[in-house]
C-alpha cells in the first residue's frame, strides 16, 4: 500500500513540474510579444538558428583559380559560410550542366562562358538565372564585357576572367634565336618555321587533343580574319543567309590545320597529350610553340626556374595569313540558379569577391590574368605582353562569342576535328556538321531566322569541286 501511495504522489509531483514548465515557456513566448496559448508545441527537433551553410558552386575545370579558392575560405572564416567548389571535368561540364538545368538540380552558382549569343540559346538563362543588376558590384563591370552578360537589359553573370588576355601562340625565343626563325607573318612563314624546328629535332607544336577542347581554338579565334576576309560574314551567319560549309575562307583555314598535323607539326603524341601538361612540356625546351593565353611563360617559370618568363614571347595564329589580334569580351563567368535555395547568401559571395581587394588579390596571385574587366583594380602587364598587344594594331572578336549557336556545340565541333586530323573525315565535313547543328540548335530555340524550314540543308559547297 504505501508504495501504491507512493508511486500516486510521483505521477502527481511529474505532472505538477511539466505544467509548470509549460506555463514558464508560454509566459517566455508573451513576454517576447508572440501570441500564447495553453496548445503551444516546442519543436525539440527544429533546427539552430546558427546552423552552418553551405553554398554550393558548380564549374568547369580551370575555371576556379587557386586564388579564388583562398578567397572562398577567407568568406568562410568571415561569415561561417562554406563555399563547395564542385569542378567538373571539362569535356563533361556542358552536358552535365544542361542536364542539371532542364532537371532542376543545379547548384547555387554555375560557371558558364558568356556572351550574348549564347546567354538564351544555351542557357535560357532568364529562366535559370538572377537578375543580378542592383548589386553594388554591377556597376564596376567594363561595359563591353558587361554586355556580353545582359539579355534583355538584365544583368544575369559576375566575370571572372581576363578580357585583354587572349589564345596565342606562345613560342620559345631561345629555340627561334637558334635556328634564325622570325616571327611569322603568313601561314607560309609559319609552316616553314615549323619544318625548320622540327628539322632541328625539336617538336613544333604543343598541342592536346584529349581534353577535347583545345584544339579547337586554332579555328574561331582568327574570326577577326574571317571578317576581313569576307566582311559581314557574321551578321549573314546569325542571319541564316550564308553557311559555314560556303565559306571557302573558313575551308582554307582548316585545310591548313589539318596540313600541320599531315605534316608532323603536332609532334607523335598530340592526341594523348593533356592540357595541365603544358607547362612541363614547354618547359622541358622538346616543343617550341603552343596555343595558350599570356600567362603560360609566368606559369612555366614557377615550376622551372631555370626557364625564365622572358624567353618565350606570342604572336596571334597564322592560320589564313591571320595578323589580326583576337579580343574575347566573353569569358568564364559565374550565374546565380534561380532555383537555389541560398540567393541571398550567394549573392553575399559575389559581393565577397568583387571587392577592390579580393579582385586585386586574384590578378596577384593568377598567372594567366594580368587583369579583370572592373574598375579600381591595378593591371599588371609585363613588357613582353605590352610588346605583344602593340605588335598587332588591328582587333577582331572571336567567332565563338560572335556566331550564335557555335560556342554551345564546342566539345562537338572538338571530335569533329579529332576525327579530321586522323583522317576518318574532311575540313567540309567539318563545317557541315556545325551548319546541322546549329539549324536543330535555332530551331529549339525558335530563332526567326530560322523559320520556314523544317529540314536541315546548307548552301552547296561545290566550289571545292
Amino acid at each position: 500500500m504505501n508504495r501504491v501511495i507512493s508511486f500516486v504522489l510521483f505521477i502527481g509531483m511529474f505532472i505538477g513540474l511539466f505544467t509548470g514548465c509549460r506555463m514558464f515557456v508560454n509566459s517566455q513566448a508573451y513576454e517576447m510579444g508572440m501570441k500564447s496559448t495553453n496548445t503551444m508545441e516546442v519543436d525539440f527537433n527544429s533546427k539552430p538558428s546558427n546552423e552552418k551553410i553551405t553554398l554550393t558552386y558548380m564549374t568547369s575545370q580551370n575555371w576556379v583559380t587557386k586564388a579564388e579558392q583562398e578567397l572562398g575560405a577567407k568568406f568562410e572564416r568571415e561569415t561561417g559560410i562554406k563555399v563547395k567548389y564542385q569542378i567538373i571535368p571539362s569535356d563533361q561540364y556542358q552536358n552535365i550542366l544542361m542536364t542539371k538545368l532542364n532537371v532542376g538540380e543545379c547548384a547555387d552558382l554555375f560557371g558558364s562562358e558568356s556572351g550574348k549569343a549564347e546567354l538564351d540559346s544555351f542557357l535560357n538563362i532568364e529562366n535559370n538565372g538572377v537578375d543580378l543588376s542592383n548589386e553594388e558590384w554591377a556597376k564596376k563591370i567594363d561595359p563591353i564585357v558587361a554586355e556580353q552578360l545582359t539579355s534583355n537589359g538584365k544583368l544575369y553573370g559576375m566575370p571572372l576572367f581576363d578580357a585583354s588576355s587572349c589564345w596565342e601562340i606562345v613560342y620559345n625565343k631561345k629555340i627561334f634565336q637558334r635556328l634564325g626563325l622570325k616571327v611569322p607573318s603568313s601561314y607560309n612563314e609559319f609552316k616553314n618555321a615549323c619544318k625548320k624546328i622540327m628539322n632541328d629535332g625539336v617538336t613544333p607544336i604543343y598541342e592536346c587533343v584529349s581534353d577535347g577542347w583545345h584544339h579547337v581554338l586554332w579555328f574561331p579565334e582568327i574570326g577577326g580574319r574571317y571578317q576581313e576576309l569576307d566582311p559581314g560574314l557574321s551578321d549573314k551567319l546569325n542571319n541564316n543567309q550564308t553557311s559555314f560549309a560556303a565559306s571557302k575562307t573558313m575551308f582554307k583555314a582548316l585545310s591548313q590545320l589539318q596540313e600541320l598535323v599531315t605534316l608532323g607539326y603536332f609532334g607523335e603524341n598530340y592526341l594523348s597529350n593533356t592540357f595541365a601538361d603544358t607547362e612541363k612540356n614547354m618547359a622541358s625546351g622538346k616543343y617550341a610553340m603552343t596555343v595558350y593565353n599570356q600567362g603560360l611563360p609566368k606559369q612555366i617559370e614557377k615550376i622551372s626556374p631555370d626557364t625564365k618568363a622572358e624567353d618565350f614571347g606570342f604572336f596571334v595564329i597564322p592560320l589564313v595569313d591571320n595578323q589580326t589580334l583576337n579580343f574575347n569580351p566573353a569569358g568564364p563567368s559565374i550565374f546565380l540558379y534561380s532555383g537555389s535555395k541560398h540567393k541571398d547568401i550567394a549573392k553575399q559571395y559575389l559581393s565577397f569577391l568583387t571587392r577592390s581587394e579580393n579582385l586585386q588579390y586574384i590578378i596577384d596571385n593568377t598567372d594567366s590574368f594580368s587583369d579583370l574587366p572592373f574598375t579600381g583594380v591595378k593591371k599588371k602587364y609585363s613588357a613582353e605582353i605590352k610588346k605583344f598587344y602593340n605588335s598587332y594594331p588591328k582587333h577582331g572578336t572571336v567567332y565563338q562569342t560572335k556566331i550564335k549557336f557555335f560556342y554551345s556545340q564546342w566539345m562537338d565541333i572538338g571530335r569533329d576535328l579529332s576525327s579530321m586530323f586522323t583522317g576518318l573525315t574532311k575540313p567540309e565535313d567539318v563545317l557541315i556538321n556545325i551548319d546541322k547543328r546549329r539549324f536543330y540548335m535555332a530551331k529549339a530555340s525558335k530563332d526567326q531566322c530560322w523559320t520556314g524550314s523544317d529540314q536541315f540543308k546548307y548552301d552547296s559547297n561545290d566550289w571545292l569541286k
